[in-house]
């Protein structure tokens, strides 16, 4: 998602849960404890071939030819294996949980939870050129391009991967604060000085 998207995805659903219309979804959100704080969500449909990019869904079951993004009331929630079961309102059996499959539950921008000072939502580093600025400090050394943030990967451990696609393969970058120079989420750019080899030794994996 860029930042001059409407939308900020907070989960996408997988499959059914149990029998009266819960679904199991992957949490896309920094502020999973949030979910108790918000009654009402969207559902969106991905577009073809791009991970970050939705157009509207229906729960129905309707098409692309739908009005807009469906508004859904959060009536239940809770943490489970990794993940998080939603249940909505009017969704009431395994049948209208199914047709969720896919759908991306989302919320507005403008609703988006506040940050704290040198905090960054991930989605948005999502798109970014990462930068290593750490040969500057050699006597006419230049900047390198690692690359473009593809993914973050939060499972990993105490810090998140930055899954960059870069000249020969991919390359994954722990976004660790002693490593940031700088970020700038509106020009699309990371910088960080990285420890001498950490390019090389993920690319020769």
């Amino acid at each position: 998602m860029t930042a001059a998207e409407p939308w900020v995805w907070l989960a996408r659903i997988r499959r059914t849960q149990g029998r009266k219309g819960e679904v199991f979804a992957d949490i896309l959100t920094d502020f999973p404890e949030k979910f108790a704080e918000r009654k009402r969500l969207w559902l969106l449909r991905e577009a073809a071939g791009s991970g970050r990019t939705a157009r509207p869904a229906n729960v129905s079951g309707g098409g692309a030819g739908d009005a807009g993004p469906r508004e859904v009331e959060l009536v239940a929630h809770w943490l489970h294996k990794g993940g998080i079961v939603l249940h909505f309102a009017g969704v009431d059996s395994i049948s209208d949980a199914e047709r969720l499959a896919g759908l991306v539950v989302a919320i507005p921008r403008t609703e988006r939870a506040g940050l704290g000072e040198d905090e960054v939502y991930i989605g948005d580093l999502i798109g970014c050129v990462l930068v290593d600025v750490a040969p500057l400090g050699i006597a006419g050394a230049e900047a390198v391009l690692v690359g473009e943030i593809e993914d973050v990967d939060k499972t990993a451990g105490p810090v998140p991967l930055l899954v960059v696609r870069g000249v020969r393969g991919e390359v994954l970058v722990p976004f660790a604060k002693n490593y940031l120079r700088k970020l700038d989420v509106e020009r699309k750019r990371v910088e960080m000085a990285l420890p001498e080899g950490l390019v090389e030794l993920n690319e020769a994996e």
